[in-house]
């Protein structure tokens, strides 16, 4: 990912965790939404870079946050996601990327 954005990484990872506190349903929605806009855009962006099993695994995030076809996995459930991905992007944030 482009250095500068890396920033965002770190932002939405704390969004993804606030939702395991007891926020409003459009809070749950805008985090969905958001997420599968900013995860389609990471998924192009390491495409265009040659990291294409990244970009899979980014592709099938957006999927599972798009808000349009809801996939219910119930609140705990949803809970263990969002912590796992925001887990993920903060390894994502912290990690330097190679010299070549």
């Amino acid at each position: 990912m482009i250095e500068k954005n890396k920033t965002i990484l770190l932002i939405w990872a704390i969004a993804l965790l606030v939702c395991l506190a007891p926020m409003p349903y459009g809070y749950f929605m805008l985090v969905r939404f958001v997420s599968a806009v900013l995860f389609c855009i990471i998924a192009y962006e390491h495409y265009e870079t040659g990291r294409k099993e990244l970009s899979f695994v980014f592709v099938a995030l957006a999927l599972l946050f798009q808000p349009f076809w809801k996939i219910a996995l119930g609140r705990g459930m949803w809970n263990f996601v969002d912590v796992i991905v925001a887990i993920y992007l903060l390894i994502l944030f912290f990690n330097k990327p190679k010299q070549e």
